[in-house]
């Protein structure tokens, strides 16, 4: 492996070294600035520019300074006609209090832009994605051909027939170009005099109408029936647009045993499929459903922040999901995926219904279901080499069994999000995309 030593000098009175600490506490800033904008907002609003505060205190480069309280120097002060030793100089402002106004200068904080992108690769590193991926998820490949006008260049599979005969018969009347029936009249002329005994009178006249004729044909050939400048190609632009429409529910457990530390995974898991779906699709709709003992559609700000009490039926959100599915979201016209978050409790006996709900119905009208299990740091080793778990894990394995389009894992830190979504969604079944 090469071995890169950088031998540059120093800027004048600048460290290279405090710089890019400086650099790196600057990037730290703006991450977490990212991490809570996108924590507090909306999903769909990760996906665009954010404008990000830096305070002033943390944008300074390190200096060295003489202490004052410490050592001994020497200062040469100027005199004055004010002041004698031992008088008090009063504080500026005026000497008001915290609430009062002053007329000293201050700093605001700094204000950055950030683009898309720029937000992306802050909120992407700190899931441990993979560079390719980053890429992946930030560019848009769907395009499709659409109309846009004409050009005078282009290929000769996209002649416009009704536009190039158009600018052909204006070009064509404004030189004057003869027409057929002139030259027709012409020759019966001709053929007239012809047969009749010929004179004099009747042979000038057949010489005259000839040099007309022989006029008119080389008119006819300079001026052409279709001229190079008169062919006109349709043209097309590529621009983004809809494989198909997409709804994406997201589901989650909003009990006493979910606290922020599983909500912020969960809400990161459910950006990043966000970010995966709108690459796919340009119209995406999200369907926010919480559940306790009892499921609602909510907006997303309740969906994250608001509290509420009460046991855990799971069951109740699929049915809640059945019921939207039927009423607004038909499957001929709907892509549907679903990713639901939880800690794995769940009310004894429910797990069946969940079974029953999952093979009867929804797995049938679901592109992708994914599984996301919240577990606790201390407990990752125990689950990564045992299957044993919740009841709703041991559940839910027996619908990873039968459906290909069902997947599930589980999350324990930020750096596991990236890592478990590959696997859920890294193999799509090929017999499960619809255009």
């Amino acid at each position: 492996m090469p071995i890169f030593i950088d031998r540059r000098l120093n800027p004048k009175d600048k460290s290279l070294g405090n710089r890019q600490r400086f650099l790196r506490r600057a990037r730290e800033e703006l991450k977490r600035s990212i991490r809570d904008q996108i924590r507090t907002g909306r999903i769909a609003d990760a996906d665009a520019e954010h404008a990000v505060r830096m305070p002033e205190r943390g944008t300074g480069e390190p200096t060295f300074n003489n202490a004052r309280d410490s050592g001994r120097r020497q200062h040469i002060l100027p005199g004055n006609r004010h002041f004698s030793a031992g008088d008090l100089i009063p504080k500026p402002g005026g000497g008001g209090g915290a609430s009062s106004p002053g007329n000293t200068e201050s700093e605001d904080d700094f204000r950055f832009v950030l683009s898309r992108e720029e937000v992306l690769d802050l909120f992407f590193e700190d899931l441990e994605l993979p560079d390719m991926v980053k890429l992946n998820l930030k560019e848009i490949l769907a395009f499709k051909p659409r109309r846009a006008g004409f050009a005078t260049t282009g290929s000769p599979t996209n002649i416009n027939v009704g536009r190039t005969m158009r600018n052909s018969h204006g070009r064509r009347i404004a030189l004057r170009r003869p027409k057929q029936e002139e030259l027709d009249a012409i020759l019966r002329e001709i053929a007239t005099f012809e047969e009749v005994p010929p004179s004099a009178a009747a042979r000038q006249r057949i010489a005259a109408l000839r040099e007309e004729l022989d006029r008119l044909e080389r008119r006819r050939r300079r001026i052409a029936y279709v001229d190079p400048v008169d062919i006109r190609f349709n043209r097309f632009d590529l621009r983004p647009v809809p494989n198909a429409n997409a709804v994406m529910f997201c589901l989650m457990d909003v009990s006493g045993s979910m606290g922020e530390r599983e909500k912020d995974l969960a809400k990161r898991f459910f950006v990043l499929l966000h970010l995966f779906l709108k690459r796919r699709y340009d119209r995406i709709e999200i369907v926010f459903i919480r559940h306790t003992h009892l499921a609602q559609e909510v907006d997303e700000e309740t969906f994250f922040y608001n509290t509420q009490s009460g046991g855990t039926v799971v069951s109740t959100a699929l049915e809640e999901m059945h019921r939207i599915i039927d009423e607004r979201y038909p499957v001929h016209e709907w892509n549907i995926y679903a990713a639901q978050a939880s800690d794995g409790d769940n009310f004894a006996g429910d797990s069946e219904r969940c079974i029953a709900l999952l093979n009867g119905k929804l797995m049938r009208l679901c592109q992708y279901f994914a599984y996301v299990e919240i577990i606790d740091e201390r407990e990752a080793h125990i689950f990564g080499t045992t299957e044993n778990g919740t009841s709703l894990w041991r559940a839910y394995s027996a619908i990873d069994v039968k459906w290909p389009n069902f997947q599930m894992s589980r999350i324990a830190t930020p750096a596991d999000i990236y890592p478990v979504f590959r696997q859920l969604f890294g193999r799509q079944p090929p017999s499960l995309k619809r255009a």
